[in-house]
């Protein structure tokens, strides 16, 4: 529970701030391009940090005060924001934060697996997943509220990040107990690297494939416009295709637990996480067949969460299976390093073989590597 609300109240404040960012970075004189770079950067760092902080956890017997710090970072360098009045204090600013984001994830991460035993790990690391992505739903609809509040003053509006900010630090101070880790692995980054047994590596394998499919589910909005736009009109069509990211957001919620606890009552929990990569694959086919109508764009953006949420709480309960305890911190940060690769080049080519060729084989490339993900997960032993 004191893991689950830290991640609540640490996505609202930082959520607030993506929220705005692009409308904040246009009032200081910073376009499109800005963005791309702060976001970017920012992500990379987040990527290389996770597997640094990953092999380093897993050598503290205590991994609670990194995490705590990495949460102490984050909520101050979001905070910063408000002091920024150039694009390069934007860019500084956000990158210290997920650079603090990067440092506590593998480490929370393996707090959880420890507090809770095996048959567990998919209903803890769902629940994780379901509170952060409440943070997420609540954060733009706080945003707005913040927004008339202060009359569209984004510096005051990124102050009050500070606020679910610090109660996530004191949350996971006061509410969060240590299972001290007693066997703490010794040896460099690539001894633990090798270490790591060959059933997990089996499981990035499949995990990076399906990747390179599983592009930004934002190009979902872009689409749902686009498809809508002709009957409805442009701004019609963006409001429902707004209206459609929350309704996929509200499945990513309920799936992430319901897919964790439906884990923790079959024999293998790999076939929930490979349901999981099969309905991307219906999601991709409907993708394809052109879907114009609300109806069935509603069953895509709804396949889409469930996706999303059955992904990432089964990818992460299902690393902590095949890993031994010493070694999660380890397993959880090469995992995060292979999904940041596979989102970044998995929007990038979606989204350029959208743009040069067409939607069709855009989402029909995405499919393919759905389907052997799909193939390579239930190979997984």
């Amino acid at each position: 529970m004191g893991i689950g609300l830290t991640s609540l109240f640490s996505d609202w404040s930082h959520e607030i701030a993506t929220a705005i960012l692009p409308a904040f970075l246009a009032s200081l004189g910073a376009g499109p391009g800005w963005l791309g770079v702060i976001e970017g950067t920012a992500d990379g760092l987040s990527s290389f940090s996770k597997l640094a902080a990953g092999h380093y956890t897993d050598r503290l017997e205590h991994r609670k005060p990194l995490v705590q710090a990495g949460y102490v970072v984050t909520t101050l360098a979001t905070g910063a924001l408000a002091l920024a009045t150039g694009a390069w204090h934007v860019l500084i600013a956000r990158t210290t934060a997920w650079l603090g984001r990067g440092v506590r994830t593998p480490g929370r991460k393996a707090l959880l697996a420890a507090a809770v035993s095996p048959d567990a790990y998919g209903r803890a690391f769902g629940f994780e997943r379901m509170m952060d992505t409440l943070g997420a739903i609540v954060a733009p609809i706080t945003a707005l509220w913040l927004l008339e509040l202060t009359s569209h003053n984004y510096h005051r509006v990124l102050v009050w990040t500070l606020v679910p900010g610090i109660l996530a630090v004191l949350t996971i101070g006061l509410l969060v107990r240590e299972r001290p880790n007693h066997q703490p692995a010794a040896g460099s980054f690539w001894f633990g690297l090798r270490q790591l047994p060959p059933s997990f590596r089996r499981f990035l394998l499949a995990v990076g494939v399906f990747g390179l499919g599983d592009f930004s589910h934002t190009l979902l909005i872009l689409f749902a416009t686009q498809a809508l736009t002709p009957a409805h009109g442009k701004s019609a069509a963006a409001s429902i295709a707004v209206g459609l990211y929350l309704l996929h957001n509200i499945f990513y919620a309920a799936f992430a637990y319901l897919g964790g606890w439906l884990s923790d009552h079959v024999p293998q929990r790999r076939v929930v996480l490979a349901t999981g990569y099969g309905l991307a694959v219906v999601m991709t086919l409907l993708l394809v067949s052109g879907a114009k109508s609300v109806p069935l764009l509603a069953v895509i953006f709804a396949l889409a969460g469930i996706v999303v949420g059955v992904e990432e709480a089964l990818e992460d309960s299902f690393a902590a299976e095949l890993v031994q305890q010493q070694q999660h911190g380890m397993a959880f940060g090469t995992l995060a390093a292979v999904n940041a690769v596979g989102d970044f080049a998995s929007s990038l080519v979606i989204g350029l073989l959208w743009t040069k060729a067409s939607t069709s084989l855009a989402f029909g490339l995405s499919g393919v590597l759905f389907m052997l993900g799909f193939v390579l997960i239930l190979r997984v032993r």
